[in-house]
């Protein structure tokens, strides 16, 4: 891991955040046997406590790796950042699409012809300079807590990350970049990517921008360049798409020729890369746009016309199907919300104003990035785009847009939007399989130096409690019953995820005395082999709330084979779930997932009105009883 240079808001300097904290061992230790107990089964639970209780024992090895990461705390700025970044990310081998970059997909364009999307791609580029220059400006307002436990400032560190970071695979670990130097020299160049081709597109010349106009004239001069079917190279955007160490392997072989490092060179610099893309052929619905973000449709439609290293791949689908995927490891989904909002706004204010620009310069042409290719990369290209396209066919991907109630309805039954979409996600789970599974949520920990995420465990016992008694048929619980359930549900949820945003969740703190007991040369405790805490981590359902203000939603891929991907966005009046699974998993579906949540939310509905109902008739009785009675005296 290279050491990244950080930097912090001029706003933060101020005030310095507080650090991570190291929650008390037995705190830990006695939360993890409550979220794994109703998962496990009595047996295998009555072994886990028993190795717990000796790991957290006076003197035991618990208390040894505490008092290290209580002394790595002192240290750093964050004692967790690094060991997470690597578990979550850089560590991880899996291709970068679907497994571990989210995509976020822009409402449909309808362009009117190929100059219409270029112009909107010429547009979105000049959006993009803007942001940057905010951000590079130290001028981003900055971030406030919201929804629990609101108004704390939060760490703007992830900001910076957003057009300076590089992703480089590594044959066991990646490493991950972050360019931290003078804005002066910041690099001024974008890559475009059209017809699987690289163009370098310089957005700077002459120490002047280029106008929204000027751009798009290089737009059309790169579209012209791609037709060149004599200049045309092999498609090495789709090395990117393949396995961590298999795309190391093959980058050990593309740098023994100095024109692939240069080409190289130019695109692990640049500000973000633009993907010019072919029209798909699929119907625009809002699954198929999902798919085309995450994926590009594998390498026969646009899976090739990208660069899965860059942190941020803005796609212009010349059929209107626009959205950007991201590298994941820099930031998280809510700076990636931001920043798109801010460019979709841009785009849409920009395009009522249609300036022209009075004085139009001769700038020198884009410039196509050279490549040389033997029969070895030749063969290399040939299996990446055969494992991509695997990985194509296997995405189950559903969007899904529930439209009888928002936010609005859940807030009415004073009930957190959030913690009631998780039991309801608990709910579905339940009726598909008749079990809970370990279950991740990110929480964000930005209210800390340099936060990022730890987990919130929503396969709460009160959540099992309470889908038993939705999915009895004997009619066992009645409506208070249930309700008394629904509530107890959600305040465990809320009590979980205040916990996790003040840093006093598990996941991180089990990772830290984990890796602490590795760089003591340990041999690994007995509590990180139990077959329970693999399945803890094993998370067969992966959620993840990501708000948007503007027209549009995020999306990703499952995290296990075996698993569900369900993302949301709770609006006002409807709730966008996006759910993904693998079709090769014979237990998942995300149809059938869906379906069940679909039934799940009305079916809490319904149980929230007639309880309401019941209770203002009683509020009606209990009037008419208070009443005085006149005396017949």
């Amino acid at each position: 891991m290279p050491i990244l240079e950080r930097g912090t808001a001029r706003d933060q300097d101020s005030q310095v955040l507080p650090k991570v904290p190291v929650p008390l061992l037995k705190q830990t230790l006695d939360t993890y046997l409550k979220c794994v107990q109703h998962l496990v089964k009595e047996e295998q639970f009555k072994k886990t406590r028993a190795i717990v209780e000796k790991f957290g024992a006076p003197g035991g090895v618990g208390e040894t790796l505490q008092k290290k990461l209580l002394e790595r705390r002192d240290k750093m700025a964050n004692w967790v950042y690094d060991y997470w970044l690597e578990d979550m990310y850089l560590n991880n081998r899996l291709a970068l699409p679907v497994n571990s970059s989210p995509a976020m997909v822009f409402p449909k364009q309808m362009f009117k012809d190929h100059k219409d999307a270029l112009r909107f791609a010429a547009r979105l580029i000049s959006g993009v300079l803007e942001y940057k220059a905010l951000i590079d400006g130290r001028s981003l307002p900055v971030d406030f807590t919201r929804g629990q436990l609101a108004v704390m400032p939060m760490c703007m560190e992830q900001y910076y990350r957003l057009f300076t970071s590089y992703r480089y695979p590594g044959l066991k670990t990646d490493t991950l970049t972050v360019q931290m130097k003078a804005a002066f020299s910041a690099p001024e160049h974008m890559i475009v990517a059209c017809k699987n081709q690289f163009f370098v597109l310089d957005v700077v010349a002459n120490s002047k921008q280029l106008s929204e106009e000027e751009i798009l004239s290089q737009l059309e001069k790169i579209v012209k360049m791609s037709e060149n079917a004599e200049e045309r190279l092999p498609p090495f955007g789709i090395l990117t798409s393949d396995g961590r160490t298999e795309w190391a392997q093959a980058r050990e072989a593309l740098i023994k020729d100095q024109i692939n490092r240069d080409s190289l060179a130019l695109i692990e610099s640049c500000i973000c890369v633009v993907c010019l893309d072919e029209p798909s052929g699929l119907q625009p619905s809002d699954t198929n746009r999902a798919l085309l973000m995450l994926h590009g449709g594998g390498h026969e439609k646009n899976g090739a016309n990208r660069w899965y290293d860059k942190s941020m791949q803005f796609v212009v689908g010349m059929d209107g199907i626009c959205g950007v995927v991201c590298e994941h490891s820099p930031f998280e989904g809510i700076v990636l919300v931001q920043c798109c909002e801010y460019i979709m706004k841009y785009i849409m204010e920009s395009s009522s104003k249609m300036v022209k620009s009075s004085s139009f310069r001769e700038l020198p042409p884009p410039r196509r990035l050279r490549w040389k290719c033997n029969p070895h990369i030749q063969g290399l290209l040939a299996a990446s785009a055969e494992r991509l396209q695997r990985l194509v066919n296997n995405l189950d991907m559903t969007v899904f847009k529930f439209r009888d109630y928002g936010k609005e309805f859940i807030k009415q039954q004073k009930m957190s939007p959030d913690a009631f979409i998780q039991v309801a996600l608990q709910l579905a789970f339940f009726k598909c399989t008749g079990r809970l599974v370990s279950t991740y949520e990110s929480a964000s920990i930005r209210r800390f130096q340099e936060g990022r995420v730890d987990n919130i465990r929503s396969a709460t016992a009160e959540a099992l409690a309470f889908v038993k008694s939705m999915a009895d048929e004997r009619g066992t619980f009645s409506d208070s019953e249930k309700m008394k359930r629904l509530g107890d549900a959600i305040k465990a949820q809320t009590s979980y995820t205040i916990a996790a945003i003040t840093g006093m969740a598990i996941d991180n703190h089990l990772l830290g005395l984990l890796r602490i007991s590795k760089e003591l040369n340990m041999e690994k405790p007995e509590i990180f082999c139990d077959e329970t805490y693999l399945a803890s981590n094993h998370f067969i359902l992966s959620t993840s709330q990501v708000p948007t203000t503007v027209e549009m939603f995020c999306c990703y891929g499952p995290v296990v084979p075996n698993g569900y991907g369900a993302c949301y966005n709770p609006q006002s009046d409807h709730i966008i779930f996006c759910v993904s699974s693998f079709w090769d998993n014979t237990e998942t579906s995300s149809v059938v997932f869906v379906k069940a949540l679909n039934e799940g939310l009305l079916e809490i509905r319904d149980l929230c009105n007639r309880s309401s109902a019941t209770a203002s008739k009683l509020a009606v009785a209990s009037q008419g009883a208070s009443q005085p009675h006149k005396s017949g005296k």
